[in-house]
């Protein structure tokens, strides 16, 4: 027998699919913007010591961004700039309050959860009555909509 989800006491709007892959797109898209820069400038610079300077500080920077955006700005207000873009954001299912870094942490490696049967999580939120992925799910997480 499967056991009854716990009642969430959140009453805004569950983020619709199509606004979380659009807030997915816009958090991957600023990484890849950067890194298309950063190929730029080392085709500029082939022959010398600064592509491979270049390379490194764009790697550090884009792992820093994504580290912020994606752990610290999403943890503490519960939008990452994809989900504040969107106007959607993360909340605890239970309380409705940003999630924090570290759960925010665990959810994005709970995301692993979401790829392995053949991203099938990913795809959960397209007929959960929460529209929760499976890391969601795992984490005690909902995806809301920001009330105007």
């Amino acid at each position: 027998m499967i056991a009854e989800p716990a009642p969430s006491v959140v009453t805004a709007e569950h983020a619709s699919f199509g606004h979380r892959v659009g807030a997915h797109l816009i958090d991957a898209g600023v990484p890849v913007f950067a890194l298309l820069v950063i190929a730029r400038l080392l085709n500029r610079f082939h022959h010398s010591v600064v592509p491979i300077a270049l390379a490194g500080l764009g790697v550090l920077v884009i792992a820093v961004f994504a580290v912020w955006n994606t752990l610290v700005r999403q943890g503490a207000t519960g939008q990452s700039l994809g989900k504040w873009a969107m106007g959607i954001r993360l909340v605890g299912e239970r309380s409705g309050a940003p999630v924090g870094v570290g759960r925010a942490l665990v959810r994005q490696i709970a995301h692993l959860l979401d790829a392995l049967p053949l991203y099938v999580g990913y795809l959960w939120p397209l007929w959960d009555e929460r529209r929760q992925t499976f890391a969601d799910k795992a984490c005690a997480t909902i995806v809301v909509r920001v009330e105007a």
